[in-house]
């Protein structure tokens, strides 16, 4: 008992963290891209793109501090609804089914679907010549709906923009159909694709906030048009170089000024962000700068990333044994009813995904008043999950110790309680530490599933490196390295363990 409540006392005070009530909290996807978020490809550990300058622009004008906090795209509107950040910033589209549930600041930047093909492709200009064809896009935008609501296009939809593009390059795709600044940043950097045919429809990006905050959008309104009037939003896009016509437009239209699509004087950034983000992501020329890069990698891995993956799996893996040897005691020695509990809770819990699990809780509970933070809904989920894989070995365990050991036990004038105690549990937990060790290599690989719900551990930081450098072999292969030796010492330990108490017994 007093184990189970210093885990729940660590976990509640994990999850009580301090918040300013001047930090102005925005989500989005740092794993998106460019040009709206992503780790600067010149320093990984910084989070660049025009987002991030908008929203501090946007902070600036309330008096009060940007704060970007992490979270899958496509899980921005449910973190936004149970209230892990105060606005939703990301490309996210202005679509009436997305004004159901929520709302919407003044759109900020407005553009169009662009068609990219291989260069040598000359027969794909509009949407009627992809009939026939392999179209990628990105997972629930805009974009998909306009190719789904045409007949005949094989479309595949991709969680990361630049995956996309990786296939169109490989052959695997015969287009890619996406918003204007994405198709700019991932098209004139690579030499074997390019822009094809007219604009495709309209986009309008707004910032999403939760139904009934009406302070906080007339707050975020009224900065929005000041920055608007200023020149400083122009500023920001010209400086990402993606300035143009239609959101001259927009800009018009909300000032009530003539639209001015003439380029402006940008003399921070001579070279443009477009320049910085192709020589950033390019492939360094020589061992030596490849080894630089891979110990940037390598830093940023250990430093963030794999601390967190670690803490996970340890707590995870702490509430599943706390929780597991009772189940299997419930199901093999208690009442009738309460046996069938246990065994309905293994079942269930073996027999769903765990990214469904993670996904009821984190998103599911708030809607019955249950809200925990990221690392203790990864951790209750992980514990959750494996409890009942544990209970099973433990059960196991327990089934395997000869049953004239709690007879004699009874016969000394021992409870049952007290055979289980002394007698049988001892001998079965000596049986059962390995199946137990390979549970928990197990749940250290499946921790890398609990960036769905915005954590940000091993597997995602990798992700953003990979999307970012365009290298999955490289930053591929040192996470993977650090997973094994991370996980190698508990093997090692277990064994040890295991020898030891195999000898004293």
């Amino acid at each position: 008992m007093s184990q189970r409540l210093i885990l729940a006392g660590l976990m509640m005070a994990l999850s009580l963290m301090p918040v300013s009530a001047q930090d102005l909290r925005w989500g989005g996807d740092s794993e998106g891209g460019a040009p709206y978020l992503l780790p600067d490809p010149r320093d990984p550990r910084r989070i660049i793109g025009f987002e991030i300058d908008l929203m501090e622009g946007l902070a600036r004008q309330l008096g009060r501090r940007s704060v970007f906090i992490q979270n899958q795209w496509d899980g921005l509107i449910p973190g936004l609804e149970r209230g892990n950040y105060d606005l939703a910033v990301n490309g996210l589209e202005i679509t009436a089914d997305r004004r159901e549930r929520i709302d919407f600041s003044l759109p900020y930047y407005a553009c169009c679907e662009q068609l990219a093909v291989r260069r040598e492709d000359r027969g794909i200009a509009r949407l009627g010549d992809l009939r026939g064809r392999v179209v990628g896009t990105l997972k629930f935008s805009l974009a998909q709906r306009m190719l789904e609501a045409e007949s005949g296009i094989d479309v595949r939809a991709y969680e990361n923009q630049n995956n996309a593009y990786d296939d169109l390059a490989l052959g695997r795709l015969d287009a890619v159909l996406m918003d204007w600044p994405i198709a700019l940043y991932y098209t004139r950097p690579v030499p074997a694709l390019r822009l094809s045919g007219e604009p495709i429809g309209s986009i309008e990006y707004g910032i999403g906030l939760r139904k009934g905050d009406h302070l906080l959008r007339a707050d975020v309104d009224r900065a929005l048009l000041a920055i608007i009037a200023s020149g400083e939003l122009r500023r920001i896009y010209e400086k990402w170089e993606i300035w143009n016509g239609e959101t001259a437009a927009l800009f018009a239209r909300l000032t009530s000024k003539p639209p001015d699509t003439a380029p402006g004087a940008v003399p921070d950034h001579p070279a443009g962000r477009l320049e910085d983000f192709a020589a950033g992501a390019a492939k360094p020329a020589g061992w030596r700068a490849r080894l630089y890069r891979y110990g940037s990698y390598l830093k940023l891995m250990l430093t963030r990333g794999a601390p967190m993956t670690l803490l996970i799996s340890l707590l995870g893996m702490a509430l599943a044994i706390i929780l597991g040897l009772p189940l299997a005691l419930l199901r093999l020695y208690a009442a009738r009813p309460i046996s069938r509990l246990a065994l309905a809770y293994v079942e269930i819990f073996r027999g769903t995904p765990l990214l469904i699990q993670l996904y009821l809780i984190f998103y599911g509970l708030p809607n019955i008043g249950i809200r925990l933070s990221p690392l203790v809904a990864a951790v209750v989920g992980l514990g959750l999950n494996y409890a009942a894989y544990e209970a099973e070995n433990y059960r196991a365990g327990i089934q395997s110790i000869p049953r004239g050991q709690m007879e004699a036990a009874l016969s000394l004038g021992m409870t049952r309680l007290q055979a289980l105690r002394h007698v049988i549990v001892p001998q079965s937990l000596r049986l059962v530490i390995p199946p137990v060790t390979n549970d928990f290599i197990a749940l250290f690989k499946d921790s890398s599933i609990v960036s769905v719900i915005t954590m940000v551990e091993l597997t995602k930081v990798y992700g953003q490196l990979a999307a970012t450098y365009y290298d999955y072999i490289g930053a591929g292969l040192i996470a993977a390295a650090i997973y094994f030796l991370m996980g190698l010492p508990f093997v090692r330990l277990a064994r040890f363990a295991e020898k030891r108490l195999t000898a004293s017994h």
